[in-house]
């Protein structure tokens, strides 16, 4: 990955939220290969259970900035603490079917091992780019949504996890800003709004 197509992004941002969030997308370096960071929401939780995501969430009072709410809301899922992050910059802004405005940074991280806050996630797993960039573990659809419109979703299946949703056009354009993998021109299918996803 070259992240310096990130620092050099000058990301898109939405204004007009109700609720702002902001997440990390966390870049590890393993034995010289370039992975990056997923938890797995809890099933217990309200919101996208299940769900592979970045860590993050919401915006509190105390947060001085939403790069501040992004590495305190890592800290507090996978114990990954601030000073370990060398954030190098901001994905676009991406509105969620929950309301909320995500911040999306990117951040190189230490590789060892995180522990999962049992509260909030379920699982961490450490994916690698050359199995994220690898087409035959890609899939899209088009399908509409009931306030977006028509929108088109992205699916990476590796190592039994599927990464979607908001996370999946987040990790969509991370590697379009930071390798030579491109989302392909055509949806591999059109859908019903209420169509089964492929996980």
């Amino acid at each position: 990955m070259d992240l310096d197509g990130v620092r050099r992004h000058a990301p898109v941002t939405v204004s007009d939220a109700e609720r702002r969030a902001a997440v990390l997308a966390p870049v590890v370096d393993r034995d010289g290969e370039d992975h990056v960071l997923f938890t797995k929401r809890a099933e217990h939780l309200s919101s996208h259970p299940g769900q592979m995501s970045f860590p993050g969430g919401g915006v509190e009072s105390a947060d001085e900035d939403l790069r501040a709410t992004a590495l305190r809301e890592a800290e507090e899922e996978i114990g990954l603490r601030p000073t370990e992050v060398d954030v190098v910059g901001r994905l676009d802004d991406v509105p969620t079917t929950s309301e909320f405005a995500v911040t999306p940074f990117v951040g190189t991280v230490p590789d060892r091992t995180y522990l999962p806050n049992d509260g909030e996630v379920a699982e961490i797993a450490v994916l690698a780019v050359s199995d994220l960039t690898d087409l035959s573990n890609y899939e899209s659809e088009r399908r509409d949504h009931s306030h977006y419109g028509e929108v088109r979703l992205h699916f990476f299946h590796v190592d039994g996890y599927t990464v979607w949703g908001a996370t999946g056009r987040m990790l969509v354009q991370l590697l379009e800003l930071t390798t030579d993998w491109r989302m392909p021109e055509e949806v591999d299918r059109v859908v019903d709004p209420d169509a089964d996803y492929p996980l």
